[in-house]
């Protein structure tokens, strides 16, 4: 094999399971990475990708090539990191995915701070609801929250959030204050609901070691934290959103914290990436600043 650009191409296709996004990744055309496979597969003399109109899919032969091909790769960025780590500075493209109302509310009004602090880092990010595969996908991190059940990545603990139940003050006023998780149901609740399934997040509560789950939902349901807010703002119902996503329409009187006896502790929110003998200076750099932004916020206050 002459050089190791064959093998980068063809990881970045079987990660992506396609030629039109590897180009896109790699900076090249369909056409190049096409015919850098063909010459790969004919100069081993094993076919490693199977190709339909929809997907591409590894071979058995593919499957174990790649895996060789990823560590090769990953030892020879770690060879390289190490080398420069005394001097490195962060550079390049740094692409990150998290939670919409988390990413927005917490994350994403501290970045432009973070891209001045190390102006040759390029910050893209995705916010989406969805769940990343950081094996295949061209992702350096993600703000996970929840447990963590993938053995493959590395995690750093940011916080635990906390859910609790809110209303409007003009609902409350017409509508009474519930005491109790029980008397939940003779109100309006507005639940959160889950695309893939379409169930709606149970409501969780804890009162003196005892816990209380609750199914629920109203005449408007949504899969949007932020946007449940603005419907409880308006007086739509009640709803139960963490802290964070709380925060400022509590302060601002928008709505008040009902039920405050029975709040339970709540899913622990992480950053994820892929492991590394030597961490890249980017990704290092980001879990810091992250773990600061976090430290600095009281959600409450």
């Amino acid at each position: 094999m002459r050089n190791l650009n064959a093998l980068l191409v063809f990881v970045k296709v079987a990660e992506t399971r396609s030629f039109t996004l590897a180009a896109q990744r790699l900076g090249l055309t369909s056409s190049a990475v096409s015919k850098s496979i063909a010459r790969l597969e004919q100069e081993l003399g094993v076919k490693l990708l199977t190709r339909s109109t929809r997907l591409v899919s590894l071979t058995g032969e593919g499957a174990s090539f790649f895996e060789r091909c990823r560590q090769i790769l990953t030892e020879i960025e770690d060879a390289e990191t190490a080398v420069t780590a005394t001097t490195a500075t962060p550079k390049g493209r740094l692409r990150l995915q998290m939670p919409v109302g988390f990413g927005r509310r917490v994350i994403v009004p501290k970045m432009w701070e973070f891209t001045q602090r190390f102006p040759e880092l390029r910050v893209d990010i995705e916010l989406s609801d969805r769940l990343v595969d950081l094996t295949y996908e061209a992702v350096d991190a993600v703000v996970h929250i929840g447990p963590v059940t993938d053995d493959r990545v590395v995690s750093h603990r940011l916080c635990n959030l906390s859910f609790a139940a809110y209303a409007s003050p003009e609902y409350l006023a017409k509508h009474g204050t519930p005491q109790s998780p029980d008397e939940l149901d003779q109100h309006q609740c507005l639940a959160y609901l889950l695309p893939l399934t379409g169930d709606h997040r149970e409501w969780q509560f804890t009162k003196n070691g005892q816990d209380y789950s609750r199914v629920v939902s109203g005449a408007l349901n949504i899969n949007n934290a932020e946007s449940l807010i603005e419907a409880a703002i308006a007086g739509a119902g009640i709803v139960m959103v963490s802290d964070f996503i709380a925060g400022n329409a509590m302060r601002s009187g928008k709505i008040k914290r009902i039920l405050s006896d029975y709040v339970v502790a709540g899913p622990e929110v992480s950053v994820l990436h892929l492991p590394r003998s030597t961490l890249a200076a980017k990704v290092s750099v980001l879990v810091a600043y992250m773990k600061s932004i976090i430290e600095d916020i009281d959600p409450q206050a």
